[in-house]
């Protein structure tokens, strides 16, 4: 069964899904760019996304949470076991949303000229200065139900097991008083690690937990809402990733 899955990837799922990134990026730029960005930025990622699942095989379940309301702005702050994270949240997170990305993701070629017109937003910490304009930046799009999601340790796992959580997404939704939603993903390490070069069939689930609201302003909000947050997505997680690995590149 393995080697018939390798096959399918190579001869008929990988040919569909570059040909899909392709079109997807050029869509996002072009749709951008002539109006109605608000629908170019969303949909074409998202349906992008559900097709890099389904054409891989990959079964999705998303437990969802009655709580967490489509009219209301959060940051929602996941952990990061692997590539597949993406394609989970974007396509079956079911609220629209911007990436907070790492400046060097703009220079990938389409993929960032894509989401710098989808007006995903870059995180530059060269100065003091360039954090602030990030958050000023965050500040004009979450609104009217916008929202913004973060991988709360910076970077992908290497053993599957959480690592520590930058501050970072926590800080950004004290500044601008936001409700944090945690969110546990579970089955991408296993498609596909960080040191794995080639997919696998595995299950992809996605646990939405409760809003974290902010209480007060400054660095004690900011250590709760780290602290519930962890804890939150850290509970989603199955016994075999329970506990906390620090990764290398943290």
């Amino acid at each position: 069964m393995k080697l018939l899955y390798i096959l399918y990837q190579i001869f008929i799922a990988l040919p569909i899904l570059l040909v899909a990134t392709i079109i997807t990026c050029i869509t996002i730029i072009i749709g951008c760019s002539i109006g109605n960005a608000h629908f170019w930025s969303y949909w074409p990622g998202k349906i992008w996304s559900i097709l890099f699942c389904y054409v891989l095989l990959l079964p999705v379940t998303v437990k969802r949470n009655p709580n967490v309301k489509k009219d209301t702005s959060y940051v929602f702050v996941a952990n990061h076991q692997g590539a597949f994270d993406i394609f989970l949240i974007y396509g079956f997170l079911g609220h629209e949303f911007k990436w907070l990305m790492k400046q060097s993701l703009r220079k990938m070629p389409l993929i960032g000229k894509a989401s710098e017109s989808a007006g995903h937003i870059f995180v530059d910490k060269s100065g003091p200065r360039k954090i602030l304009a990030t958050i000023m930046h965050a500040r004009k799009v979450l609104t009217g139900g916008m929202s913004l999601v973060i991988f709360a340790e910076g970077s992908r796992s290497f053993t599957g097991h959480m690592g520590i959580f930058k501050r970072g997404a926590f800080q950004l939704a004290d500044q601008l008083q936001l409700p944090i939603v945690p969110i546990t993903l579970n089955g991408p390490f296993d498609v596909l690690s960080r040191t794995s070069k080639w997919p696998k069939w595995h299950p992809l689930t996605m646990t939405i937990h409760d809003p974290i609201y902010p209480e007060c302003k400054g660095e004690e909000n900011v250590n709760r809402m780290m602290e519930e947050s962890y804890q939150a997505i850290m509970k989603g997680l199955p016994e075999k990733y329970q506990g906390t690995v620090e990764n290398p590149d943290q």
